[in-house]
């Protein structure tokens, strides 16, 4: 078997983002390796979403290095490319914000990022709900957990109309989470 240069650019893409999250971790009991994260964004992607598009699944799995490593934009370009480039920097959050501030931008500017960045961000806050449910951040009580389930509400309200199989899933996980901590009292 022949890999093409789809796959060897792909792989290209994990590495580079496993060399620059490699001394970062998930903040769940076993403290799972962070590469973990991009790599169930990409495989979402592929997965469930069926997404094919080269730039789309290459900007997944770099999606957080601009965000939470010294990967500089110049680096992602010079690489692979100003399109990859366009889309990972319309899913990073700008650090230099508040918290709060980078939270409600992410929920007035959803609704008119490219369908590319539309995709990852769902497949983002897909991931991150599962991970909420099945395996929080060791030093979120319950209320954190509930506050961030009904965040990723707003900010997948504004990504609607992107991929319906996407969008079933993480539906049916926030079902799953509204009856493990809202229906028992909260």
């Amino acid at each position: 078997m022949k890999f093409d240069d789809d796959i060897g650019l792909l792989l290209k893409a994990i590495g580079f983002s496993a060399e620059k999250h490699r001394n970062q971790r998930r903040k769940d009991i076993p403290h799972s390796p962070y590469i973990n994260h991009p790599i169930e964004v990409l495989e979402t992607l592929w997965e469930l979403g069926e997404v094919r598009d080269e730039a789309i699944l290459l900007a997944a799995i770099l999606h957080d290095t601009i965000e939470d490593t010294n990967t500089t934009a110049e680096e992602i370009e010079v690489i692979f490319g100003p399109e990859v480039l366009s889309l990972v920097l319309e899913v990073s959050d700008d650090k230099s914000l508040p918290k709060a501030k980078r939270k409600q931008l992410q929920i007035e500017t959803a609704p008119h990022k490219s369908e590319g960045a539309k995709l990852i961000k769902l497949a983002d806050k897909l991931c991150n709900v599962r991970d909420t449910l099945y395996s929080p951040p060791v030093s979120w009580p319950k209320k954190r957990q509930v506050e961030y389930l009904l965040w990723t509400e707003k900010v997948v309200q504004g990504l609607r109309g992107t991929n319906q199989s996407m969008e079933e899933a993480y539906d049916s996980l926030m079902a799953e989470g509204k009856r493990k901590f809202m229906m028992k009292g909260e």
